[in-house]
């Protein structure tokens, strides 16, 4: 498989450690093989390890004990760590008494964090693998990326569609099963189908849990099982000046690949047009926000803003400091521009963006219309958001 060169960059100083979070095949133990290729990995997503040190995880002092200085200048390495959540205290030991370095990677803190587990009181940094983003991509395709998704092993093979398929249906529902993050399987399915339906928009837990046969508030902990285990994010109204004709309480979900997405829809795009285009084009360019607000290490919040009568705008960055709408047209005209002329008049943003399929850049007024692949060659130099 052709190896990518990724953004993540994972520099540590003597004597600190590091947690690597991430989805399931987003490449996090390829990065590490490859980002430190002389240090000892423990990989305990093989069975005959994880059963070894879940009885014993002391095992993981006295093996290291035996070890010589010019092999332990290397980082240690933890793979699928959440899944011996009792050895993190043995890690703990090792730093405080030998010096030691690790990098502990896994697919979610969640686990760790029910079981109250010793997360190392800040002594190691926090480190996010996101799905492929387009700065990572010589020559990349818009329909194969809404298509395939950017899960690395998903969007590089042909055969796309059964590899998401079987990620959907056997890791996504299964590792929440296997985790025992909840006991109700049959609702825990119904509640998958219908957030994928309703991804994207403004989330109805009382429809939704009409759908699953739950109660709402379970519903709400479903959509709190996904962000913790980073399957997806949800974004918040953005809320700067109060307005009965602001929505200011309905949140949005976001999935965290465009393919798993397109997957639990059975959607298959054609062509660069249409609703379901939209969907997906928003989407995609959400992924890429997301991903360079983590790698370049920036705190900024994402946001939407909408008016009860149907404006919208669907990010909004930094309090307010750029404004993005994302339309799936190859045509702006004057009624695409009037929700972001609104939250322009209103807030003053110092930038305001409509992304789109259209050729050329151009100014209308204060809006910046762009097409999709400059705003995303500019988001990754520094130039929306820094």
């Amino acid at each position: 498989m052709q190896q990518l060169d990724r953004i993540l960059k994972i520099e540590l100083p003597k004597k600190q450690s590091a947690f690597l979070w991430g989805p399931r095949k987003t490449g996090k133990s390829t990065y590490l093989k490859t980002r430190f290729p002389e240090s000892i990995v423990y990989d305990f997503l093989k069975t005959d390890l994880f059963l070894e040190f879940s009885k014993n995880p002391s095992l993981l002092r006295e093996q290291l004990s035996a070890k010589s200085n010019d092999v332990l200048k290397h980082p240690i390495i933890l793979d699928e760590v959440q899944k011996i959540p009792q050895i993190l205290d043995e890690v703990h030991w090792l730093i405080e008494n030998k010096g030691l370095r690790f990098i502990m990677c896994g697919s979610s803190a969640r686990k760790l964090k029910r079981g109250k587990a010793n997360l190392l009181g800040g002594r190691a940094w926090r480190y996010e693998m996101f799905p492929l983003v387009t700065a990572e991509l010589a020559n990349w395709n818009l329909l194969r990326v809404l298509n395939h998704g950017l899960v690395p092993d998903h969007y590089l093979q042909k055969n796309y569609r059964k590899a998401l398929h079987a990620y959907t249906q056997d890791y996504l529902r299964e590792e929440v099963f296997a985790e025992g993050l909840t006991r109700n399987i049959p609702a825990f399915s119904r509640f998958f189908e219908a957030m994928g339906y309703s991804h994207g928009e403004l989330t109805n837990y009382l429809n939704i849990s009409r759908d699953c046969g739950v109660e709402s508030k379970t519903v709400r902990e479903y959509y709190q099982i996904l962000v913790d285990t980073l399957l997806g994010t949800m974004v918040t109204p953005f809320k700067k000046r109060q307005s009965r004709q602001v929505i200011s309480r309905a949140t949005k979900f976001y999935l965290f690949d465009v393919g798993v997405a397109g997957s639990l829809t059975k959607r298959n795009l054609e062509e660069e047009k249409g609703e379901l285009f939209g969907k997906a084009f928003e989407h995609f360019i959400f992924m890429e926000i997301a991903a360079y607000r983590s790698y370049k290490e920036l705190d900024y919040e994402i946001n939407y803003w909408r008016t009860k009568s149907g404006l919208e705008v669907d990010f909004v960055l930094g309090n307010g400091e750029v404004a993005i709408e994302v339309k799936g047209t190859a045509r702006i005209d004057k009624k695409d521009i009037r929700s972001m002329r609104a939250f322009v008049d209103e807030f003053s943003p110092a930038k305001a963006f409509i992304v789109c399929n259209e050729k050329e850049e151009r100014m209308h007024d204060k809006i910046r219309i762009i097409p999709y692949r400059n705003f995303l060659h500019n988001l990754w130099e520094g130039k929306v958001i820094r």
